[in-house]
């Protein structure tokens, strides 16, 4: 694996990061006290100026809009974006519509290519995509309640999903529904396009998380399907392929996850290192001067750098092996970058006392958005025991001297 980055490359995330230093992080305190719909009209200038600069949808493909970036270019990008939790969506590089963009362009039609990767790549509209249930255990995509019935030539679907982030204000979901319930259970389910104006649709509410409910893009809807009908021309590639989609969806998608995650460890242990210069504890004594502090600086800086290789060695082979041969690399970087960066944001808190706790700074925000990290896109625990059984298996008859 080369490590040197081309001048080209270089020169896209050194203005990436002037503008998320210059245009991004001012806007920060205005983000943490109104809801994303009322920062909407400013976020909005704030993308046409990144169209301009031709730095829009990075990971995305040129004869969409994108910049075309592959995967390892596109990690580099998403560490500097991390920097900022706006970072990614001004710069139309955000979950979920990264997701449902690269499987629309893998097996969409050309009908829905043109009515709505287009425009998603555009930033014209927005995406949801609907698969984590109520009742069901959300690291496991085989068990799905929620069904699509066959009626003439549309779907009637009937479910209660949850955890549909970005569902307020989403023109379309991509909906994983059971098709075929006696097929072998990685056959059974299907993805579906789901117009949100479509009757039977309902979003119920925004979910309250950790005591935030967000709106628009930054949140997470609970929504229930009704006997919402749609055209069975909105299946999303083949009748039954829905298991196999949302893996190549969740593969990339944990690759963005984990970068922007290590943007969030730079972000935070500068504002550590910064503090701790700052802080004075005595007279001509300051934070930086305890080996407590100087450890987990040092520790934080070792562990995002281990981190950051795991993560870009992972997008590397999986660039140039594909998704199948970086399966380990994917499940190893989902767990340990998510604990990676849990450490770094509570040692961050930790140094800044009581004003961590407050939203004075970005900490408190990151602490409790980012606990999720652990759960979403599969518990670490399962892809502990997931990638054990894997390393296990090469053992399996070996004698080890």
């Amino acid at each position: 694996m080369d490590f040197a980055i081309a001048d080209k490359m270089q020169a896209i995330l050194e203005m990436m990061n002037e503008f998320v230093d210059k245009e991004l992080i001012p806007l920060e305190p205005e983000y943490l006290k109104r809801n994303f719909v009322e920062l909407l009209p400013e976020l909005e200038e704030k993308r046409k100026l990144v169209k301009q600069m031709e730095l829009w949808a990075p990971q995305h493909p040129k004869e969409y809009g994108g910049m075309g970036l592959n995967l390892v270019e596109f990690g580099l990008v998403s560490e500097a974006l991390g920097r900022s939790p706006l970072g990614h969506f001004v710069f139309g590089a955000q979950a979920p519509d990264a997701g449902n963009i690269e499987i629309l362009h893998l097996h969409g039609t050309a009908e829905q290519k043109e009515k709505y990767l287009q425009p998603l790549v555009e930033g014209k509209i927005r995406s949801c995509f609907s698969m984590t249930e109520v009742d069901q255990a959300g690291s496991n995509p085989v068990l799905l309640d929620a069904t699509a019935v066959k009626d003439g030539d549309d779907y009637i679907i009937n479910g209660h999903k949850w955890y549909t982030s970005s569902a307020d204000g989403s023109n379309f979901a991509i909906v994983m529904a059971v098709t075929s319930p006696e097929a072998s259970p990685y056959l059974r389910a299907s993805m579906i396009i789901v117009p949100t104006d479509t009757p039977g649709f309902n979003l119920v509410r925004n979910i309250p998380v950790m005591g935030h409910e967000g709106s628009g893009w930054a949140s997470h809807g609970e929504i229930l399907y009704q006997s919402c009908r749609v055209p069975q021309k909105n299946l999303l590639g083949a009748e039954g392929a829905g298991f196999v989609i949302a893996q190549e969806r969740l593969g990339p998608g944990r690759i963005h996850h984990c970068m922007r995650w290590i943007g969030i460890c730079n972000r935070v242990l500068a504002l550590m290192c910064s503090r701790a210069l700052k802080r004075e504890i005595a007279p001509g004594k300051t934070l930086a001067t305890r080996q407590i502090i100087q450890a987990w600086i040092a520790e934080s800086a070792a562990e995002i750098q281990a981190a950051r290789l795991m993560v870009l060695h992972a997008a590397w082979k999986m660039d140039n092996l594909g998704q199948k041969e970086a399966r380990e690399e994917i499940s190893l970087i989902k767990f340990y970058v998510a604990g990676v960066m849990q450490r770094v944001v509570d040692r961050a808190l930790q140094v800044h006392g009581g004003l961590g706790m407050t939203d004075d700074t970005i900490i408190a925000f990151y602490f409790r958005h980012e606990r999720a990290a652990r759960i979403y896109d599969g518990v670490d625990e399962v892809h502990k025991v997931t990638v054990a059984r894997r390393i296990l298996r090469e053992y399996e008859g070996k004698v080890v001297k």
